[in-house]
């Protein structure tokens, strides 16, 4: 009678311990709903076969426009709820029992360290990678917080580990998966997985980076070395598996394996996506850029890689120089008004234009603001990120040292005498005339200088071999991204109308808002050029 009691105690203080982890992560009520969903009413536990089935994702033909998918991609996805489910949810005979549920979810999703997250996407790749046939060489020492990673990734499981976390990201955006297997389009996220082997690989800096065969290389990168580069250039990318497993865990339209039909639906329009080629800022870009931003702007960054209608995401771009024109005019009237967060992205090629293998060569920069643009002869701006975006993949954050972060100074509207005239153009970063990055007003050449000259941003390099001369490049194509929603679109195009009012009156001349010709000061100055000598009113 005693053990019973003490028994029961024992376990009900277990299960407050879970409950009050997973009220601490905000889910408990979602859990509750979960749970009452899955379990067996006769067992009241889940059966492990329909967890693994809600955390699974079964696609037909994984599809890339820049690298073939390899064939063991698919299976992978199809065991990951498997892998999930084996690695942190303990079941017992009957199934999993609410206080299980409840410690498998906050392994996964609850609060830790974020290198123990990244840990745990890791173990979760390797495992279902190596039940799809993929083998994957990583070692982990213990369970515990601060267990430590061994052994090496290849570029081929970087790439897959990447398509992997952006399949889970893609699938917990949804509200609704297609039933059945759908197609499955992966973005170009090369840029990414060469940050990585330069990074992390011995002789990264001597790679070929515009011809680096990610599927046939060899290099190694040494699992420590990979978990210092995640966390550093992407540190949200652990997100992408604990957001899966949250929204997975509460969507309850989720098909199961024995109601998947064929399907010829996908994870997009893919003629959508492939018109979304032509843009500087692609879906493999975009999530990119998201990774290494924590606040709002994410999310809004995020529609740029799960969409279906490129008519709704050419609403945000505010300039493109093919589109409208090369020029500050041109891109300041575009631009003008808007004052909300803004994604700018710019395309050259440094060296000599008649070079034939330069055009392949190009480079892709960014640069996130957190407040429009405002003409001005100094530095102005709230913090925000400088990005080498491609052929390699770096984030620059502010250094807290100096607070220059944009310069955009326009020829000024009057005609006056300027001793020490101000450079006219786009910068950010550095000081006036000493620019990390500048544009000219022609928008036809762009300077770089090394980041010895800047104390704004973090060092780095913005593209690769760029040295510690000044560069100066040709400029391919601008790009502006509006990231400040309906709102700051609404208020821009207010101000528009309103100062295209202003100039329509400022033309127009009302002929009785003037006093009599023979009174105004205008006669009185003919005359007396006409005859300075006669004596006027104001000498009597």
């Amino acid at each position: 009678m005693g053990a019973s009691s003490s028994s029961d105690q024992r376990v009900s203080s277990e299960q407050r311990e879970a409950e009050s982890l997973a009220a601490a992560a905000g889910a408990l009520p979602m859990l509750r709903k979960a749970f009452s969903d899955l379990a067996d009413p006769q067992t009241s536990a889940v059966p492990v076969a329909s967890l693994q089935r809600r955390l699974s994702l079964c696609f037909d033909k994984p599809i890339s426009s820049a690298t073939r998918v390899p064939d063991s991609f698919s299976g992978l996805l199809e065991n990951l709820g498997a892998s999930i489910v084996d690695l942190f949810f303990v079941a017992e005979k009957g199934g999993l029992s609410w206080v299980e549920f409840l410690k498998g979810y906050v392994k996964c999703c609850g609060r830790m360290a974020a290198s123990m997250v990244l840990s745990n996407l890791l173990r979760v790749f390797a495992l279902a990678a190596n039940k799809a046939g993929h083998q994957v060489d990583l070692q982990f020492e213990s369970d515990e917080a601060d267990c430590k990673v061994g052994g090496h990734l290849m570029p081929t499981d970087v790439l897959m580990l990447l398509w992997m976390c952006w399949t889970t990201l893609w699938s917990s955006k949804v509200c609704e998966l297609p039933k059945g297997k759908a197609a499955l389009f992966l973005p170009d996220i090369g840029c990414l997985v060469l940050s990585a082997v330069v990074s992390c690989a011995d002789n990264g800096s001597s790679l070929d980076l515009w011809n680096f065969d990610i599927l046939g290389s060899e290099v190694q990168l040494p699992a420590g070395k990979f978990v210092a580069w995640a966390l550093a250039t992407v540190p949200t990318l652990p997100d992408c598996y604990s957001q899966f497993v949250h929204e997975h865990l509460g969507n309850c339209s989720i098909p199961q394996q024995d109601e998947l039909e064929p399907s010829n639906s996908s994870s997009g329009d893919t003629t959508s996506v492939e018109a979304s080629g032509a843009h500087l800022l692609t879906p493999g870009r975009a999530w990119a850029i998201s990774l290494t931003v924590r606040n709002a702007l994410r999310e809004v960054i995020l529609t740029h890689c799960f969409f279906s209608n490129c008519d709704k995401i050419e609403e945000s771009l505010l300039y493109r120089s093919s589109l409208h024109g090369k020029g500050l005019n041109r891109f300041w009237s575009n631009t003008e008004g808007y004052l909300g967060p803004l994604l700018m992205l710019v395309s050259g090629y440094s060296g000599d234009s008649h070079e034939a293998n330069t055009r392949d060569k190009k480079w892709v920069i960014g640069v996130l603001l957190q407040q429009g643009l405002e003409s001005r002869d100094h530095f102005y701006g709230s913090p925000g990120n400088l990005y080498a975006v491609d052929p390699i993949f770096r984030a620059y954050l502010p250094s807290g040292k100096e607070k220059n972060f944009i310069y955009s100074h326009l020829h000024p509207s009057a005609r006056v005498y300027e001793p020490h005239p101000k450079p006219v153009g786009l910068g950010f970063g550095g000081t006036i005339g000493n620019e990390r990055i500048f544009i000219d007003e022609d928008f036809a050449r762009i300077t770089l200088r090394h980041h010895a000259v800047d104390k704004t941003y973090r060092s780095g390099p913005l593209f690769p071999n760029q040295g510690f001369l000044p560069v100066d490049a040709i400029i391919s194509e601008v790009e502006v991204w509006g990231l400040g929603g309906t709102k700051a679109k609404e208020v821009q195009v207010s101000l528009k109308k309103r100062e295209q009012l202003f100039t329509e009156q400022r033309r127009k001349v009302d002929l009785k808002t003037f006093a009599s010709w023979e009174d105004s000061p205008e006669k009185m100055m003919m005359d007396m050029m006409n005859d300075p000598n006669s004596v006027r009113r104001e000498d009597r």
